[in-house]
């Protein structure tokens, strides 16, 4: 599933290509996807309205128009926006095609059927949307408002990562990065994790999402950004993936286990379970 810096790189590629683009016509290949209304109002509610920004709330795409309302995408598993100019050939992915009086197209595709989109003129309809936690890389998540969200906790600090309503935008890669960077055992309880311990997974959180966005984002299966290009940033994964590969740091074999139903990466060194 994309994650906040696959997202923010799909949502950058998107903004400089629909930025004031008309939608003048929409053809739904897959009703499925539109989680709240029909297909053909869908098509209706979409005519003639142009797009006025695109921005990211967690793994959400927001997508404005000056109609009022907003498309909100969530591409979950295998979903994606293509940005097509004019004689691209389509795929048999490709669900829902958005076209522009150019002959350009934005695309919604899905090789699964869990991505979703929903059209509204209040956000709070939007699935989860208005539920999510802070922002990580955002002014207002700080230091002292990370120890703060964790005080109140128990539960076990990778599965409680994971909860977007606790913190927005991260997934199963980025978690087990920011685990690794800053030496937590993913399987410890938030109310073992100490101060120092808190500031340490605070600053690796924000590196290694900043670093995802940097280097695009990371395409170890299907994702891509909306012009069709794949990430960078699983050449600079560090234990993600590398179950039986030598720890960057002291040379022990990263280890896989599973946690909360995910499966997890962890050096068995670096970050002792303790206790």
């Amino acid at each position: 599933m994309p994650e906040l810096p696959e997202v923010q790189t799909v949502v950058d590629t998107l903004y400089s290509r629909v930025l004031d683009k008309k939608i003048v016509d929409v053809e739904v290949k897959r009703e499925e996807l539109i989680a709240n209304v029909d297909s053909q109002e869908f098509e209706n509610r979409l005519i003639d309205v142009k797009i006025n920004n695109v921005r990211r709330r967690g793994k959400y795409i927001i997508i404005e128009l000056d109609s009022g309302e907003y498309l909100v995408g969530h591409l979950r598993m295998t979903g994606y926006f293509f940005y097509a100019e004019q004689g691209v050939a389509s795929t048999k992915y490709d669900c829902i095609f958005f076209k522009f009086k150019d002959g350009d197209e934005l695309r919604l595709g899905s090789k699964r059927k869990f991505t979703r989109i929903y059209l509204v003129d209040d956000l709070n309809e939007a699935g989860s949307l208005t539920k999510l936690g802070p922002e990580p890389l955002s002014d207002e998540f700080t230091l002292e408002k990370f120890k703060e969200m964790l005080s109140t906790r128990r539960g076990k600090i990778k599965p409680l990562l994971l909860n977007q309503k606790f913190l927005a935008g991260l997934g199963n890669i980025y978690v087990d990065e920011a685990l690794f960077l800053s030496k937590i055992h993913p399987l410890r309880t938030a109310d073992t994790i100490t101060e120092k311990e808190s500031s340490n997974l605070y600053h690796a959180i924000r590196k290694v999402l900043s670093d995802g966005i940097e280097h695009r984002g990371t395409t170890k299966w299907d994702y891509v950004d909306a012009s069709g290009e794949s990430g960078s940033h699983q050449n600079y994964l560090m234990v993600y993936d590398k179950a039986g590969e030598e720890c960057s740091e002291c040379g022990t074999k990263l280890e896989k286990i599973k946690v909360g139903g995910r499966g997890t990466y962890f050096c068995p060194n670096c970050q002792e379970q303790g206790e």
